[in-house]
């Protein structure tokens, strides 16, 4: 099952050395369509603190790390102790909740470049307290008009389109949705929400542990050099100047960056799309070689959506449907609904066992039919229908995994942002963004002397390749996408904006949420913090097949009885790979006489920090 995409599900680096060789090794002897691998570093060194445990908590689950969050009038929880900083400082300063995700994303694009930036694609779903509804935004990009199929297919390898380069490079949608965002919820001047993020690039801040431990190994991923990328020079001026990444504690600052929020600060959205900046995009894809225009980049306008959504044991949770794959977290909490999970117990092999059945169950339908609905409609309002996940539901067996599953049986990959952020008005953002696998394409833009500071996606390695299939390459189409936003609606009010990050992960990782939270009871720091697993080796919206049974991941926390019953069952389990996914979450408690507070909860497994006042 160690094929590319379970290799490209996690982060770079994101194996220890000894399962990246082990994968590697597999993935030359098991898939004839996987490609070439990179070189296995040295074996990993053994772990000094092996065998032991966390810490005692007084209070609330043994293996929770820390508390929730609370405050009365705002709250942010994001992956960059600065970051939730500058949401909270955009808060207090007057601003929206939308306000507050410009400039967190904004920030986040600097302190976490090794997931994010405004080289990429964003989604979001928020609170609207004025209209008391859920409000979806698309912000995904096209492909370029001047690349077609065939040229496409001539950058293949075995296959499928490569993980970096120009062909890979569609047109980022954030600073656009951005624009259309705060267009419509913004109360501060448009420059005040992004100024303040350019000063920070300028000074600079000292660099967290995890944010390091990627940078380091995604540049490394670059620098080897199995898959041609058009130019370097600029990525390596940004991120390793003087020939290495910032080192844990290190200050790092990204001038070029903050010169080019103060464009946009200035200009609007038009500055890069229409302005200065496309006019510099357009001259260096001319330059190296690639295919990306000022007028592929002028054509590009943010989509409002309606959500879709569904109800899992009176909880009302809401997902964006395809180009994304919010529509698989809805197919999993539907067929896990027709069983009592609870009387199960948590973290019992039933519960688990019933868990990443859903999943596979969903994915193939994920693999079959997900692509960008101007050019190929996904039938929705079936997929994500009761009966149908009745008649899927049969499927799983009790006492023994599926042999095989294929989609419609009844008539992944990625390095992502998420973040939660609310305010005083009652406005609850859930938003994510990302340039997708291990920071992007390879490719920063510059403008003839120095970076512009970001590096572009490398979302188009989602498309396939394969003539009559949904997600098939076209000039002017959105590819797949595995970023999506989470919400959840609970007796008419809002109750979450959450999300867990990570390719294939998201969907797998929102259902755990909401299972953990509906069913086991958990507040949202715990929900988060419990182990968590994740299944690799269904189908790939690629039109890569699905590998046998796959191999189910569990996190060291889960019990060893649970483990054994597993492979009773004839799971083949995976050792954790640092492939769980980051999560994020605020939760708006209604109190007694009706004033309400946010609880806000942040991932353990990342660098980040919720804040709440």
């Amino acid at each position: 099952m160690h094929r590319r995409t379970f290799l490209s599900a996690l982060p770079a680096g994101a194996l220890t050395a000894g399962a990246m060789a082990a994968s590697a090794a597999q993935a030359r002897q098991t898939s004839p369509t996987a490609k070439p691998t990179e070189a296995a570093p040295a074996p990993a060194r053994p772990d000094p603190y092996a065998g032991v445990g966390i810490g005692d908590r007084i209070t609330g689950p043994k293996f929770m790390g820390r508390s929730t969050v609370w405050g009365a009038n705002g709250a942010a929880a994001t992956a960059h102790p600065a970051a939730s900083l500058i949401g909270i400082d955009t808060l207090r300063r007057g601003g929206s909740a939308i306000d507050a995700a410009i400039a967190i994303n904004a920030a986040l694009g600097f302190l976490e470049p090794v997931a994010n930036g405004i080289g990429g694609d964003a989604y979001c779903m928020l609170w609207d307290p004025k209209q008391k509804k859920v409000v979806g935004l698309n912000g995904s990009g096209a492909s370029p008009q001047g690349l077609s199929l065939e040229t496409a297919r001539s950058k293949a390898i075995d296959g499928y389109l490569p993980r970096y380069g120009a062909v890979t490079v569609n047109v980022p949608g954030t600073v656009d949705a951005w624009w259309s965002a705060h267009q419509r919820y913004g109360k501060l001047p448009w420059k005040d929400v992004l100024l303040p993020v350019a000063e920070l690039c300028e000074q600079g801040v000292p660099m967290p542990q995890v944010i390091a431990y990627y940078l380091e190994r995604n540049m490394a991923a670059f620098d080897r050099g199995q898959i041609p990328i058009e130019e370097n020079d600029n990525r390596k001026r940004i991120w390793a100047a003087g020939g290495a990444t910032p080192k844990v504690g290190e200050v790092f600052a990204n001038p070029y960056l903050g010169k080019t929020l103060r464009m946009i600060a200035e200009g609007g959205r038009d500055a890069f799309y229409e302005g200065p900046i496309a006019d510099q995009i357009e001259a260096y894809f001319k330059r190296i070689g690639g295919w990306m225009t000022r007028a592929d980049l002028a054509a590009h306008h943010t989509e409002w959506v309606e959500p879709i959504q569904t109800n899992y044991r009176g909880v009302d949770v809401f997902g964006l449907g395809p180009n994304t794959q919010g529509l698989s977290t809805n197919q999993i909490l539907n067929i896990c609904e027709q069983f009592d999970l609870k009387s199960m117990g948590f973290q019992s092999a039933a519960s688990l066992h019933v868990q990443a059945e859903a999943k596979r169950l969903a994915f193939e339908d994920r693999a079959r039919w997900f692509a960008d609905d101007r050019f190929s409609k996904t039938p929705v309002e079936w997929l994500n229908s009761k009966a149908y996940a009745a008649e899927r539901a049969k499927l799983i067996r009790p006492d023994r995994v599926m042999d095989r599953v294929m989609p419609d049986d009844a008539p992944h990959h990625g390095d992502t942002t998420y973040f939660s952020v609310a305010d005083s008005d009652g406005m609850m953002v859930s938003w994510i963004q990302s340039n997708y696998r291990g920071m992007g394409s390879g490719l920063a833009p510059d403008n003839g002397s120095e970076p512009l500071g970001f590096m572009f996606q490398d979302r188009g390695e989602l498309f396939a390749l394969t003539d009559g299939h949904p997600n098939v390459y076209a000039p002017g189409k959105r590819p797949f996408q595995t970023i999506i936003p989470g919400f959840a609606v609970k007796d008419g009010e809002p109750w979450m904006a959450f999300g867990v990050m990570g390719g294939a992960m998201q969907p797998q990782g929102q259902a755990q949420i909401i299972i953990n939270m509906v069913d086991y009871g958990l507040e949202p720091q715990a929900a988060g913090d419990a182990p968590r697993w994740q299944h690799y080796g269904s189908s790939e919206p690629t039109g890569q097949p699905q590998e046998g049974t796959g191999v189910l991941h569990l996190e060291s926390g889960v019990p060893e009885a649970t483990k054994a019953q597993l492979r009773a069952m004839g799971w083949t389990l995976g050792e954790p790979d640092g492939g769980f996914g980051g999560y994020q979450n605020v939760m708006k408690q209604m109190n007694p006489g009706g004033r309400w507070t946010y609880g806000a909860a942040t991932e353990m497994r990342k660098d980040g920090i919720a804040l709440a006042y």
